[in-house]
């Protein structure tokens, strides 16, 4: 975490911790008001957000609600009223300090709330499937999967409809392009040999889930 917008009305004296955590090493960007904080989250990237709530309580509870991005926001306020808490919890801030705090202890939440990120980010990518349509492979969790063509064009189409139920009939349709017979196990099979795939990886066969009586789902 290096980029920093600050949004503040004035400096205190004696507490100029946007000051401070320059010398720490952050790159800080200062505004003193909420509509110029719009503009520079429109045309800049930080990594956090620190609204001093002296700011016009309209300019800062605006703030929270009118940004478009997911960059994390530690509220500063003077005291520590229970309700104003509330409130930045309740708009989207990630974190609330009260002053008069310790440079450290700022320090630390901000650590915080980045490990934080980067744990969803990691999950996220843990979750992420990259697609080959000219090998007819998938990535999942770095492990490379190469199917036939039927499979892979079964594997998905589960895929973009995950948490929905797809119905044996609208697989058959859709992607092997013919009607489901009475005896028809092929699509079952085409199923079956993709889980196989899947446990050869170590991944679970139950990315696709068989739900009894009506067809698949792809679940994480």
């Amino acid at each position: 975490m290096k980029r920093i917008l600050l949004i503040e009305q004035k400096v205190e004296a004696g507490f100029d911790f946007g000051r401070k955590l320059n010398e720490l090493g952050y790159q800080i960007c200062t505004v003193n008001d909420a509509f110029q904080a719009l503009v520079h989250l429109e045309s800049h990237s930080f990594d956090l957000i620190l609204v001093d709530l002296a700011i016009p309580k309209m300019d800062s509870f605006w703030l929270l609600v009118a940004r478009k991005c997911h960059t994390p926001v530690i509220t500063l306020a003077n005291t520590n009223d229970v309700l104003e808490k509330l409130n930045a919890f309740e708009l989207g801030a990630d974190d609330y300090l009260s002053k008069p705090f310790n440079i450290r202890e700022l320090q630390l939440r901000m650590n915080v709330i980045t490990r934080r990120g980067q744990l969803v980010e990691n999950a996220i990518k843990q979750t992420m499937i990259e697609f080959d349509d000219t090998e007819y492979s998938l990535t999942c969790s770095g492990h490379k999967i190469t199917l036939t063509n039927t499979e892979y064009r079964l594997f998905k189409y589960l895929y973009e409809r995950q948490g929905e139920v797809v119905t044996k009939e609208e697989l058959q349709q859709r992607v092997l392009h013919k009607k489901l017979g009475k005896f028809d196990r092929n699509l079952d099979m085409h199923i079956s040999n993709t889980r196989r795939k899947l446990a050869d990886r170590n991944l679970s066969r139950d990315l696709i889930n068989t739900v009894r009586g009506q067809g698949y789902s792809f679940n994480f």
